[in-house]
């Protein structure tokens, strides 16, 4: 076993001082935040909104707001569904009951513009068939306000009343609706993930101890984000679609970061560190790549902030926060329990119990005794024992054929990206909801068997000291649209006056949207001010909210990926190829997020309903999660390969050496995320759907294809020029840049070791094998990670 030289332990900072020293403290201060971040996070998606996509400074928002309050009526989000069965809305038991039900819904505290047919005998308000007419009424108040007014009205109006049945629609119910099924589904998630990510622990430890570590981690960076969101709700709106990622990145990031440090400091106690210089040398060296990890994470998210909506700047929010958490924990909580578990750390390891059963029944069937190190013993020293072999040999088989996995990797996943090209958007409506819920069903009756385009109409905003001659005028000037089927009014009210539009088109189709265009370009009298607002207007300003600040968003993450990866290798082309490679990793996600859910493709297995379009701000989410979660694997990557390349200075075998040693670990790191993602993507609700089964896919894309293939490949292309950097930002790095290894030496470069040869014509010996104490000490941590250091 390799000489551990204890003359001189390394120093320590300030936080690892703090845990090797009082690890118990560390813990029970730990434990003592938490139990206090449960106390202050309960009831948080309770305080948490289901709405968001809407920009608050767009025209449409100014004028949804001015119509709420000056005209109740013309903005109603509730509806009442009177079904009279056979015999029609118009029979005198049934108008009786339906202008009671109307009188009472008048007399309800927060209620406001109550109307329906039986009073205005509008034609909208009445279906096709005569047998199911509308009852619409306006719930004041913010979303909490007006989900706890609908819990309250639901059971006094629903259900059969005398001669008719009421269902209760519209869209505070279909927000609720989706707020409560988001709940029941993360919860439901969460108990799938949690034992199947136990599993694949155990699996990939084989320690039953070292795997309960990182969701240890993980649940601390949870309660930790749910707290702080909470806090959040004090003082900004918070969407409750953002509660699924704090659970998958608070999951999956800890176990990544967990799985990072847990796999060096068992590596550092096979060399014969004792506990603490191991808990040391773990996070001078894991550690620094984690923490490094955790910003370009963090940074890819916060870019999201740029934007208006609140849907988006939640997700920053709760990604920030649960990734900062998550690596705090790691780096604290982490070390300290592993200072005062040392080498139990592979205690209750499972695998090594299988592996004896394994061995024992060799031996029972060759009497003789197998050779050790032969095929098949299972020893150090056989054909398989050496860690990471096989990604070893994948490394030198991509880059002895680099031209040919670049071009055929590339061409690949460009090809998976093609249908995006196609990709229209919308806005989430009722149809996110699954078939059953009664919001939904409310709506698919409306809209399906209801006159015009119901949900679709668009209201213009007249302000101003206009003569009814203005008003007038308007009206004719409105009507003369090629896209307008009707209008109604105007509807006066002291200086202002509304106009009900109701377009030819789809409610937010091409047609409609360019329909909002139009009346925004309506000449009107000068003493008029015009607003336009209605589901095509508001989607039309979402559009253009993205639009304006997506360049500002991009270039968020495009500098700071470029500065933190030169800071982490000290090159000017690693960060290029990263914001690149990255890019490139997320077109399949993006090509099946447009065939699979705005086509329909698999629309009956995975049971939603597609409505022809994308929600505009998912793609936007989808891309700074994903973006975040590959600089995540690709610094674990490049700092492995950084590492060797100071120490050898052989590009070639840094690059094989750097994928040998983390391909299974960021491989497993991948399959467990994913399956944490693919849990968030069993909600009923169509967007978390397209959300965890979206992002699952491309974290998987990212490790198996990007990370093992394409990175390589591209890095054996461009060469040693890959290192290069000018003069002044060469200083510039000698003086603030990081990375994860120690300093290098200052002798020569130690000349690699070479790898197995793709061809198997055999070669120089590779890094020496473990011995037999060695792979005693460390368990299995081979199997994801690497041998002892030399």
């Amino acid at each position: 076993m390799p000489e551990v030289n204890r003359s001189a332990p390394p120093s320590v900072g300030g936080w690892t001082r703090f845990v090797t020293a009082r690890p118990r403290l560390a813990l029970l201060a730990a434990l003592v935040i938490t139990a206090l971040a449960v106390f202050a996070g309960s009831g948080v998606a309770d305080r948490m909104g289901s709405g968001g996509w809407q920009a608050p400074d767009a025209e449409s928002t100014y004028a949804t707001e001015v119509l709420a309050r000056e005209f109740p009526a013309s903005q109603p989000n509730l509806l009442l569904l009177v079904d009279s069965g056979s015999a029609g809305v118009d029979d005198p038991a049934v108008a009786a009951e339906a202008a009671r039900l109307a009188e009472r819904l008048k007399a309800e505290p927060g209620i406001s513009g109550v109307g329906s047919y039986w009073e205005t005998a509008s034609p909208a308000l009445r279906s096709e068939d005569g047998q199911e007419a509308i009852i619409a009424a306006r719930i004041g108040g913010d979303e909490k306000a007006a989900g706890e007014t609908l819990d309250r009205l639901a059971p006094v109006f629903a259900g059969e009343r005398g001669p008719v049945t009421v269902s209760l629609g519209g869209p505070v119910a279909v927000q609720h609706e989706m707020q409560t099924i988001i709940q029941e589904d993360l919860l439901r998630a969460e108990l799938i993930a949690l034992p199947v990510t136990l599993v694949l622990l155990v699996m990939v430890f084989g320690s039953a101890v070292a795997a309960m570590l990182p969701l240890a981690v993980g649940i601390v960076a949870i309660l930790g984000t749910n707290a702080v969101l909470r806090g959040l709700t004090e003082f900004t709106d918070v969407s409750v679609f953002a509660m699924n990622l704090t659970t998958a990145l608070g999951l999956g990031l800890a176990i990544d970061y967990a799985l990072f440090i847990v796999r060096r400091f068992r590596e550092e106690l096979a060399t014969g560190a004792d506990t603490r210089t191991a808990v040391g040398t773990t996070l001078r060296t894991a550690g620094r790549t984690v923490l490094f990890s955790a910003l370009t994470v963090a940074v890819s998210l916060s870019a999201m902030l740029v934007f208006p909506q609140y849907f988006l700047r939640s997700f920053a929010y709760a990604g920030i926060a649960v990734v900062l958490l998550a690596a705090a924990a790691a780096l604290i909580l982490l070390p300290a329990a592993l200072v005062l578990l040392g080498p139990r750390i592979n205690s209750l390891d499972l695998r090594r119990l299988l592996r004896r059963r394994k061995k024992a029944g060799a031996a029972g069937a060759d009497p003789q005794g197998a050779t050790a190190g032969g095929p098949g013993s299972g020893s150090a020293g056989g054909a398989d024992a050496s860690p990471g072999r096989g990604w070893a040999w994948l490394g030198a088989l991509v880059m002895r054929r680099a031209p040919v996995f670049a071009i055929v990797t590339t061409v690949g996943l460009l090809l998976l990206g093609l249908p995006f090209l196609g990709v229209k958007f919308g806005t989430a409506d009722d149809r996110q909801l699954p078939a059953s819920a009664e919001s939904r069903v409310v709506q698919e009756h409306i809209r399906d068997g209801f006159p015009g385009s119901p949900g679709g109409g668009l209201e213009v905003l007249a302000e101003g000291q206009g003569s009814r001659a203005d008003h007038a005028e308007l009206k004719t000037r409105i009507e003369q649209l090629p896209g307008v089927l009707r209008v109604e009014g105007p509807v006066a009210e002291g200086p202002a006056a509304y106009y009900s539009v109701l377009p030819k088109g789809e409610a937010v189709g091409e047609e409609t949207q360019q329909l909002v265009r139009d009346l925004r370009a309506v000449p009107s009298a000068s003493s008029l001010d015009i607003s336009v607002t209605g589901t095509a207007a508001v989607l039309v300003d979402s559009k253009d909210a993205i639009a304006d600040r997506l360049p500002w968003a991009l270039a968020i993450i495009v500098a700071a990926t470029l500065l933190l990866v030169f800071l982490l290798t000290g090159s000017v082309l690693i960060p290029l190829q990263a914001v690149v490679l990255n890019a490139l990793s997320l077109t399949a996600m993006f090509g099946a997020v447009v065939w699979v859910f705005q086509d329909g493709n698999l629309s009956g297995p995975l049971a939603f309903t597609s409505t022809g379009d994308i929600e505009t701000t998912l793609p936007v989410l989808m891309f700074c999660v994903a973006f975040g979660l590959s600089m995540d694997y690709g610094v674990f990557l490049i700092s492995r390969i950084k590492e060797e390349y100071d120490r050898t200075g052989d590009h070639e075998h840094s690059v094989t050496f750097g994928l040998r040693h983390t391909g299974g670990l960021i491989t497993a790191a991948a399959v467990i995320l994913a399956v944490v993602m693919v849990a968030i993507g069993t909600s009923r609700v169509t967007n978390t759907k397209m959300l965890g089964l979206g992002i699952a896919l491309a974290v998987l894309m990212d490790a198996m294809v990007v990370r093992s293939l394409l990175v390589p490949a591209v890095m054996k292309l461009m060469g040693r020029s890959t290192w290069w950097a000018p003069a002044p930002l060469r200083a510039f790095h000698r003086r603030f840049g990081l990375s994860e290894g120690e300093a290098a030496p200052a002798a020569a470069p130690v000349a690699p070791a070479a790898v197995p040869d793709p061809d198997g014509r055999g070669g120089p010996e590779e890094d020496p094998e473990p011995t037999a104490e060695t792979e005693e000490i460390s368990g299995t941590s081979r199997d994801i990670g690497e041998p002892a250091r030399r």
